[in-house]
C-alpha cells in the first residue's frame, strides 16, 4: 500500500507565501507522475499543479501560474508546492495524488490514485 502524508499549509494573511509538502511512502510506491489538487467548499476539485516522473515537465492551471511552483524531490519521495502572493480565493483544501499507475498524460488523476489526506490552506484579506 501506498500512503501520501502531506504538511504545511494553515492560516496566512493575503500576499504571504505557504510551503506544502507531500511525503510518499509504500512497497508498492512507483514514483509515477504526481500533482496538487484543491477544493473549495461547495467547488469542484481542482488540478492546480502537476509534475511529471522525473521532475522535468510541470504544469500549472491559469490561476496558478508566476505564483505557485511545483517541485519533487525523488530520493525522498516527496513532492513541494510553494505557494506565493497568496489571495483570499486560494482558501480550500489542498491535497496531493500520485497516479497509480503510468499515463502519457501526467496531468491526470482519478479516486483510483493514491491521495493524501488533505490539508486547509486559508488566506485572509
Amino acid at each position: 500500500q501506498v500512503q501520501l502524508v502531506q504538511s504545511g499549509g494553515g492560516l496566512v494573511q493575503a500576499g504571504n507565501s505557504l510551503r506544502l509538502s507531500c511525503a510518499a511512502s509504500g512497497r508498492s510506491y512507483n514514483g509515477n507522475a504526481m500533482a496538487w489538487l484543491r477544493q473549495a467548499p461547495g467547488k469542484e476539485r481542482k488540478l492546480v499543479a502537476a509534475i511529471s516522473r522525473d521532475g522535468k515537465s510541470t504544469y500549472y492551471a491559469d490561476f496558478a501560474k508566476d505564483r505557485f511552483r511545483i517541485s519533487r524531490d525523488n530520493y525522498k519521495n516527496t513532492m513541494y508546492l510553494k505557494m506565493s502572493n497568496l489571495k483570499p480565493e486560494d482558501t480550500a483544501v489542498y491535497f496531493c495524488a500520485a497516479q497509480k499507475y503510468y499515463r502519457e498524460s501526467y496531468g491526470i488523476f482519478g479516486d483510483d490514485d493514491y491521495w493524501g489526506q488533505g490539508t486547509q490552506v486559508t488566506v485572509s484579506s
